[in-house]
C-alpha cells in the first residue's frame, strides 16, 4: 500500500470528489522509521487528506485552485512533533512518568501501565500496594496474573493494557465491535441552512483568504489526538479556542506543542455557570471538537444531538480510544495502550526479537486520528456549505489502529535507522512564547496559495477569557 493509494482510500471513505486527487502529490515511502508497520504511509495520507480538504474549502470560497505536496519524511516529523520539541535550546519538561512502561506478570504475560496523570499513578500504586519506583512496581506485578491485573485496573478506572497478540485481540469482543465500524464516520444529525465556513451565525466574513478564515472551533480535548486535530484546523486559519476543566491534569510538553495556533480558556463544566458559558460559546461556533470518553460530555448536556439543537449547522467531532460500541467503549485509553491491547506492540517485539514488547516509533494512532478528525471536520464544513445540515464526525484510536494493521507489514522494517533531531531541522521553526523560545515542527504540507502556519504561539492553560475574539 503506497501513500497515494492510502490517500485515495481516505478520500473514498469520506465520499469526496475524485477529481481533486489530481491536485496533490505525495512523495516518499516506507520504511522511513524503524517499524514493520507503514507509519509513513498513514502519516502522509492523513496529512495529505486534511490539506487537500483545506484546499477544497479555499477553492469553494475563492474559486482559486492550488497544488498540495506532502513528503513522507516531513509528515513523520510532524507525527513525532513532541519528540523534537525544544524550549530555549534545551529539552522540554518530562513527557512520561518513570513508572509508565511494560511489566512482566507471574504467568509470563506482559502488561503496560500508563501513569502520566498523578491520579492514575496513585490509583495504580494503591492497587499494587507498592512504592513509586519501577523496581517496586515490577516486583509487585510479578505476583499478579496479567489478565486479572488488567481487569482489576480497568474496573478501578485506571489505565493499563494486557499485551495481546493480533490473533488474541481479533477474538476479543471489543475487536469485533471495532471491526463492525468504518475507519471514520461523517453523519448528518440535523437540519440547518447551507452556509460557507465562517458565515453562520452572523456575518464573519474576512479579507483573510486562508481556507478556514472566520471558522470558530471549540477544542475540548487534551494530550495528542484531539489537540492535533485542533492544531491542524488552526494552521489553516481557524479561530481555535481550547476549553479545559480547571481541575483536569495535563502534560506540559504536549500543552506547548499542541497549543500552537490556539487560545486557551478554562470552564468548570461540573457547575451550571460553566455549562452556560460553554453553551453560549457553542451558539457562535462552527466546530465542536471533543475527546472525552463516549457519553462523558453528554452527561454535562453536550451530546451531538443537544449541541446540534443549540447551534444548527454545527460540525461535532468525537474522538475516543476504543470506539463508541462494545464492552470497552467507556474504557480509558491512550495511543500506547491501544497499541498494546491490539497486537501492535506484540508484533513489533516479535519482528525485532526484543526482550519486551515494543511500541511504534511514533504515536501514530494519535496523530493519524487527529489529522483524520481535522479532515472529517473540513469535509463536513463543505457539506454544510453545499447542502446544509448539522454533522457528526466520529473516530477512535482503535479504528485507526485497525486500518494501520490492515496495510500489511514491511519485512525487516524495524532495521530502518531512526531519525534524529538534527535530521529534521529543515522541518522546524522557532517562535517566542510565554514558555520561552519554542522550537517545534512546521506543518508538513506545502500548499501553493495558502501555506499553513500557526498565527499564535502556545500559551499556558487558562490564559484567555472563555470568549470569542471580536
Amino acid at each position: 500500500m503506497t501513500p497515494q493509494l492510502a490517500l485515495e482510500h481516505l478520500w473514498s471513505v469520506a465520499g469526496c470528489d475524485d477529481a481533486a486527487l489530481g491536485d496533490i502529490a505525495l512523495t516518499g515511502n516506507d520504511p522511513a522509521l524503524p517499524s514493520v508497520y507503514r507509519v509513513g504511509t498513514i502519516a502522509a495520507a492523513t496529512i495529505g487528506a486534511q490539506a487537500l480538504a483545506a484546499a477544497g474549502l479555499h477553492r469553494l470560497r475563492t474559486g482559486r485552485a492550488q497544488r498540495v505536496e506532502v513528503d513522507v519524511r516531513r509528515a513523520l516529523a510532524a507525527f513525532r512533533s513532541e519528540r523534537y520539541l525544544r524550549i530555549d535550546g534545551g529539552p522540554p519538561p518530562a513527557l512520561r512518568d518513570p513508572v509508565m512502561g511494560f511489566y512482566e506478570a507471574r504467568n509470563g504475560r506482559w502488561i503496560q501501565l500508563h501513569t502520566n496523570f498523578p491520579h492514575h499513578l496513585r490509583g495504580v500504586l494503591d492497587v499494587l500496594g507498592c512504592e513509586r519506583d519501577p523496581q517496586s512496581v515490577a516486583a509487585a506485578i510479578r505476583n499478579w496474573d496479567g489478565a486479572e491485573l488488567d481487569q482489576t485496573l480497568a474496573d478501578a478506572g485506571l489505565c493499563a493494557a494486557l499485551i495481546r497478540s493480533p490473533r488474541e485481540w481479533g477474538a476479543h469482543e471489543q475487536a469485533h465491535a471495532v471491526a463492525s465500524l468504518p475507519l471514520f464516520e461523517i453523519m448528518r444529525i440535523g437540519d440547518a441552512p447551507a452556509a460557507l465556513p465562517g458565515e453562520l451565525p452572523g456575518a464573519r466574513a474576512s479579507a483573510n483568504d486562508r481556507p478556514l478564515a472566520g471558522v470558530r472551533v471549540l477544542d475540548l480535548s487534551r494530550i495528542i489526538a484531539g489537540p492535533v486535530a485542533g492544531r491542524a484546523l488552526a494552521q489553516h486559519g481557524a479561530d481555535v479556542l481550547m476549553i479545559n476543566g480547571p481541575h483536569l491534569p495535563n502534560i506540559a510538553p504536549l500543552v506547548i506543542d499542541n497549543g500552537r495556533g490556539k487560545r486557551s480558556a478554562t470552564l468548570e463544566l461540573r457547575e451550571a455557570a460553566g455549562r452556560a458559558q460553554l453553551e453560549a460559546l457553542t451558539r457562535d461556533a462552527d466546530v465542536f471538537l471533543q475527546a472525552y470518553r463516549p457519553g462523558a460530555i453528554a452527561d454535562h448536556g453536550f451530546s451531538p444531538e443537544a449541541v446540534a439543537r443549540m447551534r444548527p449547522g454545527i460540525v461535532y467531532v468525537s474522538i475516543s480510544a476504543y470506539g463508541h460500541q462494545g464492552p470497552w467503549a467507556r474504557r480509558r485509553g491512550f495511543d500506547s495502550l491501544v497499541q498494546s491491547a491490539s497486537g501492535i506492540a506484540w508484533t513489533e517485539r516479535q519482528a525485532a526479537g526484543a526482550d519486551a514488547p515494543k511500541h511504534l516509533p511514533c504515536q501514530a494512532l494519535d496523530y493519524a486520528t487527529g489529522y483524520l478528525a481535522a479532515f472529517g471536520a473540513m469535509v463536513a464544513l463543505r457539506r454544510r456549505a453545499e447542502e446544509g445540515g448539522s454533522w457528526h464526525v466520529r473516530l477512535s484510536l482503535a479504528q485507526t489502529g485497525r486500518w494501520l494493521q490492515s496495510l500489511g507489514q514491511i519485512e525487516d522494517g524495524w532495521r530502518t535507522p531512526d531519525v534524529r533531531y538534527d535530521d529534521v531541522q529543515d522541518c522546524m521553526e522557532t517562535v517566542a512564547s510565554p514558555f520561552g523560545q519554542v522550537r517545534g515542527t512546521l506543518p508538513a504540507e506545502r500548499m501553493s496559495l495558502t501555506q499553513p502556519f500557526y498565527a499564535r504561539p502556545s500559551v499556558p492553560i487558562g490564559t484567555h477569557a472563555a470568549a470569542w475574539d471580536a
